[in-house]
């Protein structure tokens, strides 16, 4: 336990956490976080997981569940001051910190021992400690030889875990299903069980030339991480691979006339978020899900990076009429992808004399929002009507 140094943190539930902490008559209430009758399970407290409610579940499965769940809208910017308090709290044991997401890290503490007069495994149980005191939500903590068998140990004993998993790591995943290991989805998962590989331990018993004869190249680093092998680091220059926005429609939508709006309203979401995270644009992705849940996903490059909202919208509308061909929706989003730097974005083109003074009517607009409020101002297509 006291030679090994990779930390993952995975925050227990954290939104309904968050919004249990800020409504302590909820404790023992089941607590679903999400979105009307339409949409869907954004996050569920262990309460309601215990009626068979999760994340992703459709709103109304989720109710029909658990019909005495207390329902809450999120409200991002409060779990993400609380993901900035916990972020700062792993900062404070090592500079090599690496995000996952925002409920979620992994840290590599080796040669802080002498630095915080303790081994990781100590700090890792402070730094817990420290989460539920001072930010007032649970943490489950994982601690191994690396970042794969970190998140796994992670996610053992929620909530309010600490596993640890060593050199018995392969011992561990042997008798454990495929599905398991972070990187096997459903379709893997069918490819594997046709070949009669249901546990990691058949895995495991492959050679490299096995391996490779069955999966093609994927094989041996397949198997060698079902051995509980995973040579990655914490990188803490890590970047996010996308920013998005969706929304779920109060009823189904056909027409892209229809559609417009909520796409309208997406796309100013996207653009701030973007520029709040110092990001652009390289290209746009569209996606919608249909009313019997299946998903349609389409990306376009852009000619050059954007986080205007303008851009973002003219790019997705393209797409979005190509996928207009009377099919219903019921989930309309908008992502950027490939990522590029802020300053990369929107700068004066020869070829586009207006594009100036997109970026400075943009900027006037920001300025009014944060000066009297998002609604202080708005465009014509995004205006009820």
């Amino acid at each position: 336990m006291f030679e090994l140094a990779i930390g993952h943190v995975d925050c227990d539930a954290f939104y309904a956490s968050v919004e249990k902490r800020d409504r302590p008559e909820l404790a023992a209430v089941p607590v679903i976080v999400g979105g009307g009758q339409r949409g869907v399970v954004t996050a569920a407290c262990y309460v309601a997981r215990m009626y068979g409610v999760r994340s992703a579940m459709p709103m109304f499965k989720a109710l029909a569940a658990c019909p005495d769940a207390v329902v809450i809208r999120p409200d991002f910017a409060k779990y993400v001051a609380a993901s900035r308090q916990i972020r700062a709290l792993m900062g404070e044991l090592t500079p090599l910190l690496q995000p996952l997401s925002i409920d979620e890290a992994v840290l590599d503490l080796h040669g802080t021992a002498d630095l915080h007069g303790a081994p990781p495994a100590v700090m890792l149980a402070r730094l817990a400690q420290r989460i539920e005191s001072e930010v007032g939500v649970t943490v489950s903590v994982g601690l191994a030889a690396n970042r794969l068998m970190g998140k796994i140990a992670a996610g053992r004993d929620k909530p309010r875990g600490f596993c640890v998993i060593g050199d018995e790591a392969a011992a561990v995943l042997a008798p454990e299903p495929v599905r398991l290991l972070p990187g096997i989805g459903p379709a893997l998962e069918r490819k594997l069980l046709a070949r009669g590989i249901t546990k990691l331990g058949h895995l495991q018993a492959l050679d490299d030339r096995e391996a490779r004869r069955m999966f093609g190249d994927d094989g041996p680093p397949l198997c060698a991480r079902a051995r509980g092998v995973d040579h990655r680091r914490v990188d803490p220059e890590r970047e996010t691979k996308s920013v998005s926005a969706e929304t779920t429609f109060t009823h189904d939508l056909v027409s892209v006339a229809d559609m417009e709006k909520p796409l309208w309203a997406l796309s100013e979401k996207l653009a701030r978020r973007l520029r709040e995270g110092d990001l652009s644009a390289g290209g746009v992705v569209l996606k919608l899900k249909t009313t019997s849940f299946a998903s349609r996903t389409r990306a376009q490059r852009l000619p050059s990076p954007t986080c205007l909202p303008d851009r973002l919208f003219a790019a997705a509308r393209t797409l979005l009429a190509r996928e207009a061909d009377g099919t219903a929706f019921r989930l309309i989003g908008i992502g950027a992808s490939p990522l590029c730097p802020l300053a990369h974005a929107d700068l004066p083109d020869l070829a586009n004399p207006d594009g100036v003074r997109e970026v400075q009517t943009q900027a006037a607009i920001d300025a009014l929002r944060a000066r009297f409020g998002a609604g202080a101002i708005g465009r014509g297509r995004g205006m009820p009507g």
